[in-house]
Parts: C-alpha cells; structure tokens; sequence
C-alpha cells in the first residue's frame, strides 16, 4: 500500500512540477493554490462534460441504476482509501492495500446479491402486472 501511493503521490509530484515549469516559462504568475483551482476546476469540468452525456442516456433508457452504482462505487473507493490513510497516517492500524481490495469487494458482492434479488422481484412484478401496466414502480427502478 505504501508503495502504490508513494507512486500515486510522485506522479502527480511530476505533474504538479510540470505545470509549475510552465507557469515560469511562459512567465505567468499564478501561485500554486491558483494554479490547483484552475487545474484541478479543468479537470473537474472535463469529467462533467465527459460523464453528463453518459449519465443522460443511462437515465434516459432507464438504467438510472448503474448511475447509482457508479456513485456509490466511487463514494466506496474514496471512503476505503481515505480509511487506511487515516490509519497509516496516525498509527491506528496497519495501511494495507489489501483492506482497500476487500473493501470493495465487499461492495461488489453485496451489489450482486442484491441485483439478483431486484431482478426476481422484477420477475414477479411483471408476471403479474396488467398488460395496460407496462412500468415498474420507481422504488424498482
């Protein structure tokens, strides 16, 4: 683990100090806390305009599910990794990667169980629904 985010941490050393390379060649004087509001707001924006097409379409064909899961995934990897960084940086357990690993394995498994279970109940619901009916309830959504 300490390995895999020492190497997180001088890729983005590198880029960081490129940046700032750039910044002095073409004698711009922005600080470095203007230069990770205007990188780091870039980069955001970037994934907004790339995603928001993704996530309309998903909504639009009815698969606002795998938006949820997508968000909660992430909200997972952020919360696992921010757990054992917590406890590398202050002693209070062992930074292991493998935490992270079966952390979000976790998840997965328990995603899938109750993917399978939502999808019996889709079964059923359809099975006995009314042909005029053709939605499921939004709690099945």
């Amino acid at each position: 683990m300490h390995t895999i985010l020492y190497n997180i941490v001088m890729l983005i050393t590198r880029v960081h100090n490129y940046l700032l390379t750039l910044n002095n060649q073409f004698e711009n004087s922005f600080t470095d806390k203007e230069l990770h509001f205007l990188i780091i707001g870039a980069f955001g924006i970037a994934l907004v305009l790339l995603l928001h097409p993704i996530f309309l379409w998903l909504s639009k064909t009815g698969h606002t599910m795998v938006i949820s899961f997508l968000y909660v995934l992430t909200v997972v990897l952020v919360l696992t990794f921010a757990i054992e960084i917590g406890q590398g940086y202050y002693g209070t357990g062992a930074m292991e990667l493998d935490d992270v690993i079966y952390g979000v394995a976790g998840f997965l498994a328990f995603f899938a169980a109750f993917s399978v279970v939502r999808g019996i109940i889709h079964m059923i619901t359809r099975a006995f629904r009314d042909d005029d009916d053709d939605q499921d309830p939004e709690w099945l959504r």
